[in-house]
């Protein structure tokens, strides 16, 4: 059993400590004094005994990480008790320091009742006392999100009949008649009309407060859906994140709806150009490029009329093969001999405010040096459990990838994964039985990294891997670098927008 675990100075002074039976403060505290005094600084030992108790110790630098046991108690499980206490406390400490665990003392001692209840060892992981301690609930956060969302629709509610209210005496002052508030009955049809109106603004206004519940009626058949996907929830979400809100959701793949939404504003010039590429590809477990297709698109959009009649001058420096496909209107032989986009009628314009796609490429391959970011997952069965290596490479250095999401399936049922080494971040699904290896950036600085876990299952159960990203340099080395006007051959000023997206990227 189990009687107390602490945290003390090299002196027996107590900085925390915590009884899993009933114990006095002052035979804690005694206990503790005696403890320095019973070592032999002669002998390496980690555990030492008096006639009553057993001390299981391990030195942290300046301090002592010590359980207090009966000494009928087992010491090879005292000793993996011990093991995962003192990996617990660099959680939540950046220094072993006497302040700096009196600091978080609370943080520790919850965490110390998730290993023990009762004097006996719980069977518990590091991940799992960390997803414990945490209590992230991402229900909270959907809810939280979603009350926001009709405040702020409630707020622009007001907004509106204030501005119907005013109209509305506007009116009533230019016919002649009394505007409301200013004496009589409602006894005009123009007053009665606005004074069911603020009745009507106090009622709407005041519904958010009293009930959090969505304004607009929904049919029966979406009142409670099970396993439905929240739309309008993960929308709400999208709206807050964009307004700056740090919220963590738990969808893996970004869209591109998303992608737009999270994008910085950019500085659009009269001539703006868009340039997207997404790229669609699926790899084998073992090696080797089954399919990757990639499609890419300039639009140009104009919105001062004296720049409608221009030329593109596009630099292409791809040596992949890609097959350029120029629009219909556009002047193909131009394009061919002197790499330019413009009319095949100069003296016409491009439209006015309107997205025009003006040259689209293609890439179809299986050559395996063609991949931009190869994954290698490796599971192997040890025991009841399976090991997983999984590693990442940046093949095309020139890229660099933001909001990197690597998605692992996991078995359902058996638990959080036991997290070893990893590069970035990661985020455990447990609704959706997945493992999301986050990773901010991924460029020629940053261009490998590993991620190694163990959970209960079998090889196949972590297959397909998906991976999805976000980046602001194309693929094809495909720019516009210059815009002239077709009369004088001046120059334009114009604006860039580059998007580099994922369709669909599997390993299976």
């Amino acid at each position: 059993v189990l009687l107390a675990a602490a945290v003390c100075t090299k002196a027996g002074k107590a900085i925390v400590s915590r009884q899993f039976v009933e114990m006095t403060r002052t035979r804690i505290e005694g206990l503790l004094a005696a403890f320095p005094k019973l070592m032999n600084t002669g002998k390496q030992h980690t555990f030492v005994e008096t006639e009553s108790v057993r001390y299981v110790y391990q030195p942290m630098e300046k301090l002592y990480m010590v359980l207090i046991t009966t000494k009928n108690s087992n010491i090879l499980e005292d000793l993996e008790t011990l093991r995962l206490f003192s990996r617990v406390i660099p959680e939540y400490c950046r220094a072993l320091e006497e302040n700096e665990i009196s600091e978080h003392c609370f943080d520790l001692i919850f965490a110390f009742d998730e290993i023990v209840a009762l004097g006996y060892r719980e069977n518990v992981n590091l991940a799992q006392i960390r997803t414990f301690t945490e209590m992230d609930s991402h229900e909270e956060k959907v809810f939280r999100a979603v009350r926001e969302t009709q405040e702020r629709e409630a707020k622009a509610e007001m907004r509106r009949k204030a501005k119907e209210l005013q109209q509305a005496r506007r009116d009533a002052e230019r016919h002649g008649k009394k505007a409301p508030g200013f004496g009589g009955f409602g006894s005009s049809a123009v007053s009665g009309g606005v004074t069911a109106m603020i009745t009507e603004t106090i009622i709407e206004t005041e519904k958010p407060k009293v009930a959090p519940a969505p304004a607009r009626p929904s049919g029966p058949s979406k009142a409670l859906k099970l396993g439905a996907k929240g739309k309008e929830v993960d929308n709400f979400v999208d709206k807050l994140k964009s307004e700056g809100e740090n919220i963590m959701t738990s969808v893996g793949k970004r869209s591109v709806e998303a992608a737009k939404v999270l994008a910085p504003p950019i500085n659009m010039e009269s001539v703006h150009m868009k340039i997207e590429e997404k790229i669609s590809l699926t790899c084998g477990r073992d090696g080797g490029l089954q399919n990757m297709e990639l499609h890419g698109m300039i639009m140009l959009h104009i919105s001062d009329e004296k720049f409608a009649r221009i030329r593109l001058h596009v630099e292409n420096e791809d040596k992949r093969g890609v097959q350029l496909q120029t629009h219909p209107n556009v002047d193909k032989k131009l394009f061919t001999t002197e790499s330019q986009i413009g009319l095949k009628n100069p003296e016409k314009s491009f439209p006015i405010n309107s997205d025009v796609g003006v040259l689209k490429w293609r890439l179809q391959t299986t050559e395996e040096s063609f991949i931009p970011l190869t994954i290698n997952c490796w599971p192997s069965e040890s025991g009841n459990s399976c090991d997983v290596n999984i590693e990442y490479e940046l093949q095309e250095e020139s890229l660099e990838l933001n909001d990197v999401i690597i998605t692992i399936p996991l078995p359902s049922g058996v638990g959080a994964p036991v997290i070893g080494e990893i590069d970035g971040e990661y985020r455990h699904d447990s609704r959706r039985n997945l493992l999301e290896w986050c990773l901010p950036v991924i460029d020629a600085k940053n261009k490998s990294g590993s991620l190694e876990f163990s959970i209960a299952g079998q090889p196949n159960d972590f297959f397909p891997v998906q991976v999805s990203f976000i980046s602001k340099k194309n693929y094809c080395n495909i720019q516009v670098t210059k815009v002239t006007q077709v009369d004088g051959n001046s120059p334009v000023r114009f604006s860039t927008e580059t998007t580099f997206l994922v369709d669909k990227y599997e390993i299976l």
